[in-house]
């Protein structure tokens, strides 16, 4: 294992194989981790091939009748004793989010507590998925809706948020009963291996739990084919989740996708303004701006706009930029696509008309740091209030009606969350029913967490992560119906 000690934490949870059936498994091949904020190389990771991600289905295939045979309860404590190593690690799972995903320390810290919250929550769960009776239609029949665990599932995860979306869909197929095969990005393999090293650790049986780093290609497109996989469960991008949905047709799996976001963040002239500014704020720049929940574009009600875009601008600059490790507002961007990517939808905005307010260039801090940035007065036809930015770059223009600005709101193929800010009681239901998102947030940023049902509709996802309906995502429902006469 080749590792970079002045970059990671000293602990035994830095791992660089794969882990399969309860054994660590190495590759000739191995593929570089490295450090946004630096680019330097922090560790190598074997990538694992074909013959191993088959290897992995058929650990997970042998192990699930026994786990799925397992009381609830065995299961619940399980993954209570996998919760709590996760709480005892939370500073070496933290720098290591760091050190290979860049974002901010008290980002990463709070990460792993929303990781390890889903944990607690299934660990409840499990015990939860009760037989369902129903009133029979049927003289002398006794009716009854069983839940039983699907099977074994796919697990692939994406680089911005590394350890809480493997937390949020594993806990909750384990929790069913279900086994699992995870594929973690590339860009972020470590904080999966080290969740797996304390899964292991709370006993988790072999087989159960395996993790498979690699090219997701090798790994994945094998799993999309295989019977055995009978459900599959991805975080990323909408092109990648239209592929998979393709790839998994001959199987007929299960799919549960949260793709892309392109959140609306709208605030209209009755709002607390100060308020509004500062979740405003938030729900732009968390995580860098890398995000699905991200507010991509701004409208805000003419009569306030000047007064928003003032406030905003002076909030936007007061942002730190740094390394993760100094805790700055903003870290490094993934990699050079997403710079890339902000500096092409700054230009294509300015040459439409939208003026700087702040920013617009990468910032000196590294090759990988953009300037927070906002743009005002952006027009309806500029580039990023078509695509989803993932990045530090806020784009603000007014609207004039209610009925207009949800026009331009709903019209996108996204449909993650859309932020709503105003005082009006009946202008919240009406903007709640007339939103076409999964998710609507009424003068608040921050609606996630173990016990919502998280997803979109239209193009940014299938099915959700999070409360009871996370866990039904891998069951199915079994009828069955007694004679008693």
């Amino acid at each position: 294992m080749t590792v970079n000690d002045e970059i990671l934490p000293q602990t035994r949870l830095i791992k660089s194989a794969g882990y399969i059936n309860g054994v660590w498994c190495g590759a000739p091949d191995s593929f570089a981790v490295t450090n946004p904020a630096t680019g330097a190389e922090i560790a190598r990771v074997d990538a694992l091939g074909a013959d191993m991600a088959e290897a992995a289905v058929t650990a997970a295939q042998s192990a699930f009748g026994r786990w799925a045979a397992m009381l609830p309860q065995e299961r619940a404590l399980i993954l209570k004793q996998w919760h709590a190593k996760i709480i005892e690690h939370r500073e070496d799972l933290a720098r290591i989010m760091v050190a290979e995903q860049g974002k901010p320390i008290s980002e990463a810290r709070g990460e792993i507590d929303y990781a390890a919250s889903f944990v607690e929550f299934y660990a409840e769960e499990a015990k939860r998925a009760n037989v369902e009776g129903i009133t029979s239609h049927m003289p002398n029949a006794e009716v009854e809706l069983w839940r039983e665990p699907i099977g074994v599932v796919a697990l692939i995860t994406p680089w911005n948020f590394p350890s809480a979306m493997l937390t949020r869909k594993a806990a909750a197929a384990l929790a069913a009963g279900c086994t699992i095969v995870a594929h973690p990005s590339a860009e972020t393999p470590l904080s999966a291996l080290a969740l797996a090293e304390l899964a292991q650790d709370a006993g988790m049986p072999a087989g159960v739990f395996n993790v498979v780093p690699g090219d997701a290609e090798t790994i994945v497109t094998p799993w999309c084919s295989d019977a055995r996989v009978r459900a599959l469960s991805f975080t990323g991008s909408t092109e990648v989740g239209r592929l998979l949905y393709s790839q998994c047709a001959n199987t007929v799996k299960r799919l549960v996708l949260e793709l892309g976001g392109h959140a609306p963040f709208i605030v209209f002239e009755d709002a607390d303004l100060d308020r509004a500014v500062s979740e405003a704020i938030g729900a732009k720049f968390a995580t860098s701006g890398q995000d699905c929940l991200g507010a991509n574009r701004m409208f805000i009600a003419r009569g306030i706009y000047d007064a928003f875009c003032e406030r905003f601008t002076q909030a936007a600059a007061a942002l730190t930029v740094g390394a993760g490790m100094d805790d700055p507002d903003i870290g490094p961007l993934m990699h050079e696509r997403l710079i890339q990517k902000q500096e092409s939808q700054v230009a294509d905005a300015v040459a439409k008309g939208a003026r700087i307010a702040l920013g617009g260039y990468r910032h000196d801090a590294g090759p990988l740091f953009f300037q927070p940035t906002v743009l005002v007065d952006v027009p309806a036809n500029a580039d990023i209030m078509h695509h989803e930015t993932f990045g530090p770059i806020a784009a603000l223009t007014p609207f004039d009606t209610e009925d207009e600005v949800v026009a331009r709101a709903n019209d996108t193929e996204y449909g993650l969350v859309a932020y709503v800010h105003t005082q009006d009681p009946k202008r919240i239901y009406r903007m709640s029913r007339a939103l076409e998102y999964g998710m609507v947030a009424i003068n608040r940023t921050s609606v996630t967490g173990p016990p919502i049902p998280f997803g979109g509709v239209k193009q940014s996802g299938l099915g959700r992560e999070g409360a009871r309906h996370g866990l039904e995502e891998f069951t199915e429902i079994k009828y069955v119906c007694r004679d008693w006469s």
